[in-house]
């Protein structure tokens, strides 16, 4: 009795663990991983040969939107962009790592959107991009690790990041308008609209689906200026004429968030409808349609001989 008693002790006091090895295995070293701060204990998820194939030929899939955007009480015509592309990020650092065979166990491959909207408004331009960066190991990676957004229009900007450490959204609000202000905000966890489209592109089978919680996208919240925080929705995904239609109601918004994409792989996105009420308080819908895609590695092409390549992907020649 007295040496098990001292055994234990011994145990404790070096932090020995018994895990076994069919955890390790699976994928736990039995740490606390930086980015969720759990344990890991699930098989890591792998993606079959078909989906490396498509994402892993070092090029972004860009596909430009026509865009008739609610605001102001009318409909305004503009352009979106979405670019989705893979790389490697840094667990630790929740940024791009600058060389990837130097990263080891702190690299973490993603797959990332950039969604770039442009919408004029009477004299003035709205700018508006969002970032989301969501591991492929859905399985250890549920959620993203990391999403940010910006609006630029003449009266000021706001910024808005968040980063997912410990089960914890931690996030920054930075804003020109005096209702928002600096704002710092720390979430539980729950289903991120801007890490949807990420996830219907890696397997649309693990989309939420019935009730939940959810945090609405960046866009939607600097628009209408909400508060940072979850609302109940109503989740389905339905069939239709062919195609996959992931339908959003958030009845305490009065909002209702639909994306329609291809029902086969690779589930390109085909366009999506957004509904709730403006500032005086009538329900508009904002609509996106598919208008041009291409696989490019657009980050070579920089040059003022490039720019023949925005009118292949359906956008004006000198601004989006």
């Amino acid at each position: 009795m007295k040496n098990t008693l001292i055994f234990t002790v011994i145990l404790l006091l070096t932090g020995i663990s018994f895990y076994s090895c069919q955890q390790s295995a699976n994928g736990s070293n039995g740490k606390e991983d930086a980015v969720s701060g759990d344990v890991q204990l699930s098989a890591t998820y792998k993606p079959d040969a078909a989906w490396n194939s498509y994402w892993y030929q070092g090029k972004a899939e860009l596909t430009s939107y026509k865009l008739l955007q609610n605001r102001y009480g009318e409909i305004h015509e503009g352009t979106v962009v979405n670019i989705f592309v893979t790389e490697d990020f840094s667990k630790s650092k929740q940024v791009k790592v600058d060389d990837a065979s130097k990263a080891s166990d702190d690299k973490l491959p993603i797959l990332k959107l950039n969604q770039s909207i442009k919408f004029n408004t009477g004299i003035y331009p709205y700018s508006i991009m969002m970032s989301a960066f969501s591991p492929i190991d859905i399985s250890n990676y549920p959620h993203a690790v990391k999403i940010t957004g910006s609006i630029q229009e003449w009266c000021g900007m706001a910024t808005y990041q968040m980063n997912h450490k410990k089960s914890k959204f931690e996030i920054e609000q930075r804003s020109y308008f005096e209702q928002e202000g600096d704002t710092e905000v720390v979430l539980s966890a729950v289903v991120q609209e801007d890490e949807l489209w990420n996830l219907i592109r890696l397997n649309p089978d693990k989309l939420p689906k019935g009730e939940i919680s959810i945090l609405p996208g960046t866009e939607y919240l600097r628009l209408a200026h909400k508060p940072i925080e979850a609302v109940k929705a109503n989740i389905d995904l339905r069939d239709a004429n062919g195609i996959k239609v992931y339908v959003i109601d958030m009845p305490s918004l009065q909002r209702k968030f639909v994306i329609k994409f291809e029902k086969n792989f690779p589930y390109k996105i085909l366009g999506w409808e957004d509904s709730y009420p403006g500032f005086d308080g009538v329900v508009l819908t904002t609509t996106a349609v598919k208008n041009k895609e291409m696989l490019l590695d657009y980050w070579r092409t920089h040059n003022n001989a490039d720019r023949v390549l925005r009118e292949q992907l359906g956008l004006p020649k000198d601004s989006q």
